[in-house]
């Protein structure tokens, strides 16, 4: 009789056959051959579409199509599910961790490209796309990573000053993903700062508003190799950031501080304040008689509040991390070499993030009383 595979209209029909020539009165075994099927076959339609009409039928194919949709969807939400449990955790906001995300997931689960994509929210020619970065990029790589050597203790921002100042054309968010990509990074140190305030809400704290207004100067102790200690004296003006004089001695006292006050007072002029912390050598009598007898007035901090002297303080902390504590310091005369020209390079050329990223005293910029006048 065939292996032809019916659809269910067909078996209704022959079923509605074989019930007519059986009620006219032919044998059910002779009618079921007659329609040209198997006795066995006649009674499994029978069990599964007996008494079924053509309407019946209809409405039980609408049925099976609509669990089959069901099925599909659960099983899909069940897979989507799955997916985005495999995918890494939080919000994949760029197109390359997406890439690298359905990568993971179909090397996990074994699933299309199609369906992690859809899955994940990734257009599929996103997903093929291979990214090439631009033709300067590995010259930009290479300065910032020599630039990161040199400097170890700059993060990208000043870095990206650098590039600026070197001539490229760069922004400090091209510069963050290059140095993130290349596993670029300073430790973070922030200790909390505090402000000393008055009972009226104002601040004791004397703020610099033009050059010479406030100078401020402190100690800062180091040792050299053989582990002998010096001492630097550091002479800052707070409003340009200029480090205006290093002095290093192994030992300095109240007339080495008048020393190297003349020296400046005699190449810059005489601020209208200068301010220091308590120490022995700044409160000394003949300092502070030296300082009145020129002009200047003496802003000393309230005791045990060194964040007044914030200026300097802040500069000691950039002093020590980005040049004493990574220096081996052999004997004094190295010590005065190196440091000076660390002196230098803080005042021309690193990025200082108060000034906009500049240089507190950049050697490139000519002051316009000095400029040559063409005729």
């Amino acid at each position: 009789m065939g292996n032809k595979r019916h659809r269910p209209e067909e078996i209704v029909t022959k079923l509605r056959q074989v019930e007519v020539l059986v009620g006219q009165g032919m044998a059910r075994i002779d009618a079921v051959r007659e329609v040209r099927i198997t006795e066995q076959t006649y009674y499994r339609w029978r069990k599964q579409y007996g008494g079924m009409g053509t309407d019946q039928l209809k409405e039980l194919k609408r049925l099976q199509k609509e669990n089959e949709r069901l099925r599909k969807a659960v099983s899909d939400l069940t897979l989507d599910k799955l997916i985005l449990a495999e995918a890494a955790p939080g919000k994949l906001l760029s197109p390359a961790r997406r890439r690298a995300c359905i990568d993971h997931v179909r090397s996990q689960m074994k699933v299309s490209e199609r369906r992690v994509c859809r899955a994940l929210g990734q257009h599929r020619s996103t997903q093929r796309r291979q990214p090439r970065g631009r033709a300067d990029e590995k010259r930009l790589v290479a300065d910032m990573i020599e630039l990161a050597r040199q400097y170890g203790r700059y993060g990208y921002r000043r870095i990206a000053a650098l590039l600026r100042g070197a001539g490229w054309q760069v922004n400090d968010k091209r510069i963050e993903r290059l140095w993130r990509r290349e596993g670029l990074k300073v430790p973070a140190k922030q200790p909390k700062k505090g402000r000393l305030w008055l009972n009226d809400g104002s601040c004791v704290r004397l703020r610099p508003e033009y050059h010479n207004h406030v100078w401020s100067y402190d100690f800062v102790h180091c040792r050299t190799d053989d582990g002998k200690v010096f001492r630097t004296l550091n002479i800052l003006d707070e409003f340009s950031r200029e480090c205006l004089a290093i002095k290093v001695q192994r030992k300095l006292n109240s007339g080495d501080v008048i020393d190297a006050l003349s020296d400046l007072f005699i190449l810059r002029g005489v601020p209208t304040f200068i301010r220091s912390d308590n120490g022995p050598e700044f409160v000394a009598h003949a300092v502070r008689d030296w300082i009145k007898a020129v002009g200047a007035k003496a802003a000393y901090i309230e005791p045990g509040s060194p964040w007044e002297n914030g200026y300097c303080e802040s500069f000691n902390a950039r002093f020590r991390d980005e040049l004493l504590d990574g220096e081996i310091f052999y004997g004094l005369r190295e010590a005065q070499i190196l440091i000076e020209k660390w002196r230098k390079h803080y005042n021309t050329k690193r990025p200082h993030s108060a000034l906009g990223y500049r240089p507190p005293a950049p050697e490139t910029i000519v002051p316009m009383d000095r400029r040559p006048v063409m005729h």
